[in-house]
């Protein structure tokens, strides 16, 4: 039976090796690695967020979240531009 995740691609390396962060009530539970050709094409990027199911070890689906994956680069901005501004408050 496959179990199902929210997932994260961290990073590419080397040009094919997606790593997948699976997570698990907001908390990252495990490492996945896969061809990045086996992601949507449209998921192929560093933030992108998708929902996977995983069956005996091995990425048996994978569905491209756009709304969830903005969200999060969106909320991600906004805690750099607060940083930001509490830095340059110090000068």
């Amino acid at each position: 039976m496959a179990e199902t995740y929210t997932a994260t691609l961290d990073r590419i390396v080397d040009g094919q090796t997606a790593v997948l962060l699976l997570e698990e009530d907001d908390e990252t539970v495990d490492q996945h690695d896969v061809d990045v050709t086996t992601l949507p094409s449209e998921a192929q990027h560093e933030g992108a967020v998708l929902e996977v199911a995983v069956e005996a070890s091995e990425l048996s689906e994978a569905e491209y979240l756009p709304e969830v994956t903005q969200s999060r680069k969106e909320s991600a901005q906004e805690r750099l531009d607060r940083l930001s501004s509490r830095l340059s408050d110090r000068d």
